[in-house]
């Protein structure tokens, strides 16, 4: 099998399953915070809360990048699709005039905002280049399909558009108002999973540093929260036409 062939493959195999990185993620971070040393947590104040500031922040933007994809996108694109790639038209102004993968870039962020929060230098650089090689097969393999898809068109825009790091050179007005509804029905899930993040890591950083286990009252509250909002938003979705598009996926 030639190369390009064998990087295609490859990465529409992990594009399929995707949607695991959070659980896998989530295991790896129960060692990592064991083996961390917090004294400096416990002996200045001001270093938890510059971490957990830092870790909101880099969450937020990333949350705050795949909105406004999500929110200025094309019907039949940038959908949740895990099968199989599905594209109906391109994208290539708003966001996606600045990079390619706004999606992947926002992805990145949100869930490295909470490998910060355990406050282990090492679990970051390594997430970042274990990221950077899973995704990059994953683009690979989207811009093999995008490329027989819609040809030229795609060429064309792909040659003056970075991949991930964004240049605003060639920076596209959108035509497609953004969309709350849009960002209501399909990234709640994504919302309430980053807030679990940070409560796993805050749960097992207290756990291991304070050798007991403590229900705190903010563990109930941030957890009330995440599953309000999924709850909420899921029934809206699925039992109402609160959140109904007729020009959106």
């Amino acid at each position: 099998m030639a190369l390009v062939h064998s990087f295609e493959k490859s990465g529409n195999f992990l594009f399929r399953y995707r949607g695991q990185i959070p659980t896998i993620l989530f295991l790896l971070a129960i060692p990592v915070v064991y083996f961390t040393n917090y004294d400096c947590l416990q002996k200045e104040g001001w270093y938890f809360t510059a971490l957990l500031v830092v870790s909101v922040v880099l969450s937020l933007l990333g949350q705050i990048i795949r909105a406004i994809a999500i929110g200025t996108s094309n019907k039949n694109t940038s959908g949740r699709n895990t099968k199989k790639q599905v594209a109906e038209a391109l994208n290539t102004k708003g966001i996606y005039s600045t990079m390619r993968h706004p999606l992947y870039v926002g992805n990145y962020f949100m869930w490295i905002g909470i490998v910060a929060y355990t406050g282990n230098i090492w679990f970051v650089v390594l997430v970042s280049l274990a990221f950077w090689l899973y995704y990059e097969r994953i683009m690979f393999a989207e811009e093999r399909f995008l490329e027989r898809k819609f040809g030229e068109d795609y060429v064309n825009w792909s040659l003056k558009v970075p991949a991930f790091i964004p240049s605003f050179k060639n920076y596209e007005e959108n035509d497609i108002k953004f969309s709350m509804k849009t960002i209501l029905r399909r990234e709640y899930s994504g919302v309430t999973a980053t807030m679990l993040g940070f409560l796993f890591v805050d749960f097992f950083r207290d756990w291991f540093t304070t050798g007991k286990i403590e229900f705190r009252l903010y563990y109930v509250v941030v957890l009330v929260v995440a599953l309000s909002i999924s709850l909420i938003l899921r029934t809206l979705k699925h039992h109402t036409k609160v959140l109904h598009e007729a020009d959106r996926s």
